[in-house]
């Protein structure tokens, strides 16, 4: 099933500057792609449950539970610069 698609327009359209072998290698690879998303759009799906995994997962996330914080002075003693109980970080934005 051949599906008609001009690499070059979109190669322009996504300003990249590819060669005639380029355009026509990346027009091959993309043919093979679209058949073959294609063929599996045509397969019958009918009665199947979607999922957003082909394996069943269970949530693997650790239960959140409330922890003791580190201590404030102690972490701030490890900090190069700091000002009556916060962090002092260089000036990263620019006034216009």
């Amino acid at each position: 099933m051949p599906i008609d698609i001009d690499i070059a327009k979109v190669a322009r359209l996504a300003r990249l500057g590819l060669s005639d072998d380029e355009l026509a290698a990346y027009g091959s690879q993309l043919e093979d792609i679209l058949e073959h998303a294609a063929r599996v759009q045509a397969l019958p799906t009918e009665g199947v449950e979607p999922t957003a995994h082909p394996l069943p997962m269970v949530n693997a996330h650790r239960s959140d539970e409330v922890e003791p914080t580190l201590d404030r002075e102690e972490v701030l003693a490890q900090a190069p610069d700091h000002v009556d109980g916060f962090f002092r970080v260089p000036a990263f934005l620019e006034d216009e």
